[in-house]
C-alpha cells in the first residue's frame, strides 16, 4: 500500500478527490469589534445562537412540526449525499465483475449486504477494502471504505476509511476511475484516494458552522484543515467575520476542543492561538463521531435550532449567523440581506474550484483573482461574483427541500425567468423593452434573460452543459477578450469570430481589442469560433466546445472532437466520447483510460470501419 506522502498533500485534497484548499490573501485578518455585541439581542424572535455544537438538535427534532418538508427532504439528493452501507440502497452493481485500468484492476464483490472492492495494483500489490459509505447518487455514486484483512473481511479495519478508486455513473450505467468527474490529468495506475475524514467530511455532512469558519476568522496564515475547501472571493465580495466578544469566543473554542478530546487552555495566549489550536485539533481529531449527523441535515443550512426546538412558537431558526461572540457582515460592514444570508449558506459547500486545475473563466487563473468555475459545485461562489446576489438568492430558482423538477428549471428559461429578473430590472418588464435590449425576437431563446446572462457553458455531471452561475453579459469585455468561445457562439455556432464581434459592437455600442482576440483564435478572425476553440482552447473551453458539437451533431467537426479523446484532462475525453456518439448516432467503444494518443488511434480505427452515412440532401 502506498504510504501517504505528507500531510500537506492530504489536506490539499489532491486530484484523487478534486477539492482545493483556501488561498488566504493578505487582506484577510482577525477582526475584533469595538462595539458591544450586536448579535446577542434576539431579533424578531430569532435564535440567539446557531453556530456552536451545543446549538444543534438534529434533523429528527424537526420532523414533528415540519412533516411535509422533512418527508420531501428524506428522498432529496442533498440529504442522501452521504449514507452508511448496508442500511441504504445503491445502484452500483457489486456482482463479481472486474474494472480494468491499464495493468491494474478492481474486483467488485458482495457478501450478503456487505460490499467490497479488491484492488489489484501492479505497483502497490493487492488490498481488500470493505465499503462503508456511499457519497451521492443522483448522477454518480462514490464510495468510502476501509482496508481489511482479506482472510477476515468483516473484521476490524487496518487503517482509516479512504475514498475508494471507483465511481459508478447512474446516468450511463458504467464504472469510472474516481476523480475523472473533475479536471484532473490522466493517471498511470489505480490507487485509493485520500482519507475520508480529512477530505469529504465537512461539505457532505452536517457539522457545527463554527467548525467551518476557523480559518476564515483567523485570516492570512491559517493552517489548512477539513474546512479549507473554498477559493476566496474578491475582497469586495467576501463576507467579514467580526469577533464581538473575544472571551466568549475563546470559551466556545475551549468547549469544542474538549469535545474533540484535545482540551487545552485558550485564554492565556490570545484568540489567534486558540483558533490555531482549534484548527489543528479539528484536522487531527474530527471524524464521523464528531458530526452533528451523517449526510446533509436540516441544520446544515438552517443552523443550530436547539432554541427553536425548545420553544417553537416564539423562537425561529434563521439563516443568519447568530452568536454572542461572532457576527458576519458584508465586505462594506453592512448587515447582510436575506438573499446574501441564503447565498452564503449555499456557498459553504457549493464554492470550490476543483482539483487544482489552473484556469477559470474570465481568462483568469485560480491563483490570481480567479474567475468562475467551469464545472459543477462552484455555483454558489460563481453566483456571488455577479451583480445580483444582494437581492437574488439561490432559492429563487432552486427548491432547497427536494430535487428540482426539470420542468421547473426549464420554465426559468422563458417568461418565468424574465419575470424574476424584471422584479428588479423594471425597465425590462415589457416585451418591447426586452426585444430592444436583447436584439432577439420574442419567440427566440436569446430574448429570455437567463439564456444570455447565465449561459450554458459549464461541464455538468452527465456530459451535458449546465448554466454558468456568474450572472453577467456575453458582451462583458473580460469574457469576450479572455474566454473561448464567445458566449454568443454558444447559440450561433455557425458564425465566425469576426461576424460575432462586429454584430456585438453594432448592437451594444462596444469595441473590442482585436489583438486580444487574435491571441485567442489566431491571426485570422474569420475562423469559426467553436472550431477554433476545439483546436486552440484551454481544456475547459474545449470541453464546452465538444459538448456543443455533440448537441448540434456537427459531423464536419468530428475530426476535431475525436482529437479531444486524447485530451490530457480525462473529463474532456468523456465529453468528447459522448459528443462523438451523438454526432454518429452509435456507441463508441474506446478505452479512455489508455494513454491519449492510443485512445485517439483506437477511436479513429473504429470510426473508419463504420458505414458512411448517406449525404445530406
Amino acid at each position: 500500500m502506498r504510504a501517504v506522502r505528507n500531510a500537506a498533500w492530504l489536506l490539499g485534497l489532491a486530484s484523487a478527490l478534486g477539492l482545493a484548499c483556501s488561498a488566504r490573501t493578505p487582506e484577510s485578518r482577525l477582526e475584533i469589534g469595538r462595539s458591544p455585541p450586536s448579535n446577542g439581542q434576539r431579533r424578531e424572535g430569532q435564535v440567539l445562537s446557531n453556530i456552536a455544537r451545543r446549538d444543534y438538535a438534529g434533523s429528527n427534532a424537526c420532523a414533528p412540526c415540519h412533516a411535509q418538508e422533512y418527508s420531501a427532504w428524506l428522498t432529496s439528493p442533498m440529504h442522501r449525499m452521504t449514507r452508511a452501507l448496508p442500511q441504504t440502497e445503491i445502484n452500483a452493481p457489486f456482482t463479481g465483475s472486474d474494472f480494468r485500468f491499464r495493468k491494474d484492476s478492481v474486483h467488485l464483490e458482495q457478501v450478503g449486504r456487505e460490499r467490497f472492492m479488491r484492488l489489484q495494483s501492479s505497483r502497490d500489490g493487492n488490498a481488500l477494502f470493505h465499503v462503508t459509505k456511499v457519497i451521492g447518487g443522483r448522477y454518480r455514486e462514490d464510495f468510502v471504505g476501509a482496508r481489511v484483512d482479506p482472510n477476515s473481511p468483516l473484521g476490524p479495519a487496518w487503517e482509516a476509511e479512504r475514498i475508494l478508486p471507483l465511481s459508478y455513473l447512474a446516468f450511463s450505467g458504467e464504472w469510472r476511475y474516481k476523480g475523472y468527474s473533475v479536471m484532473v490529468h490522466e493517471r498511470e495506475d489505480l490507487e485509493p484516494g485520500v482519507v475520508w475524514k480529512s477530505a469529504c467530511i465537512f461539505c457532505h455532512n452536517t457539522t457545527p458552522t463554527l467548525s467551518l469558519l476557523l480559518d476564515d476568522v483567523y485570516g492570512a496564515g491559517a493552517h489548512a484543515y477539513q474546512g479549507s475547501v473554498s477559493v476566496e472571493l474578491p475582497v469586495g465580495k467576501r463576507p467579514r467575520y467580526v469577533v464581538r466578544d473575544e472571551s466568549a469566543f475563546e470559551a466556545a473554542l475551549a468547549r469544542e476542543l474538549s469535545y474533540l478530546g484535545k482540551p487545552q487552555a485558550t485564554t492565556e495566549s490570545g484568540l489567534k492561538h486558540a483558533l490555531s489550536a482549534s484548527i489543528d485539533a479539528t484536522r487531527d481529531a474530527f471524524g464521523e463521531q464528531s458530526l452533528v449527523e451523517l449526510g446533509i441535515g436540516c441544520e446544515a443550512c438552517h443552523g443550530g435550532a436547539r432554541e427553536h426546538v425548545a420553544d417553537p412558537t416564539r423562537v425561529r431558526p434563521t439563516l443568519s449567523l447568530r452568536s454572542d461572540f461572532l457576527e458576519v457582515t458584508t465586505a462594506s460592514g453592512a448587515a447582510p440581506t436575506h438573499a446574501e444570508d441564503v447565498n452564503r449558506t449555499c456557498a459553504k459547500c457549493h464554492t470550490v474550484l476543483f482539483s487544482r486545475y489552473p484556469y477559470t473563466w474570465e481568462g483568469q487563473t485560480r491563483r490570481h483573482d480567479p474567475g468562475g468555475s467551469s464545472i459543477n459545485s462552484g455555483e454558489a461562489r460563481d453566483f456571488q461574483l455577479g451583480a445580483c446576489n444582494s437581492q437574488l438568492s439561490c432559492i429563487h430558482c432552486h427548491d432547497p427541500h427536494r430535487e428540482d423538477p426539470k420542468s421547473a428549471l426549464q420554465a426559468l428559461e422563458g417568461a418565468k425567468g424574465d419575470e424574476l429578473c424584471s422584479s428588479c430590472h423594471e425597465d425590462l418588464k415589457s416585451e418591447a423593452a426586452r426585444r430592444a435590449h436583447s436584439h432577439h425576437a420574442p419567440d427566440n431563446a436569446g430574448s429570455h434573460c437567463v439564456n444570455c446572462h447565465m449561459a450554458k457553458k459549464n461541464m455538468g455531471l452527465a456530459y451535458d452543459l449546465t448554466r454558468y452561475h456568474r450572472i453577467g453579459s456575453p458582451t462583458d469585455r473580460e469574457r469576450v477578450e479572455g474566454d473561448r468561445p464567445l458566449e454568443c457562439a454558444l447559440c450561433h455556432t455557425d458564425k465566425s469570430v469576426e461576424q460575432l464581434l462586429t454584430t456585438m459592437e453594432l448592437f451594444w455600442g462596444k469595441r473590442y481589442d482585436r489583438q486580444a482576440l487574435r491571441r485567442l483564435y489566431g491571426d485570422d478572425l474569420s475562423v469559426n469560433a467553436i472550431a477554433a476553440t476545439l483546436a486552440l482552447g484551454k481544456p475547459h473551453e474545449q470541453g464546452t466546445a465538444v459538448a456543443l458539437a455533440g448537441r448540434d451533431q456537427r459531423r464536419d467537426w468530428l475530426p476535431l472532437v475525436v482529437a479531444q479523446l486524447g485530451n490530457d484532462y480525462l473529463l474532456v475525453r468523456y465529453f468528447a466520447r459522448h459528443a462523438v456518439e451523438r454526432i454518429t448516432g452509435a456507441p463508441l467503444d474506446v478505452d479512455l483510460n489508455l494513454p491519449g494518443p492510443e485512445a485517439v488511434q483506437n477511436a479513429q480505427r473504429s470510426l473508419a470501419t463504420r458505414p458512411r452515412p448517406p449525404p445530406t440532401p
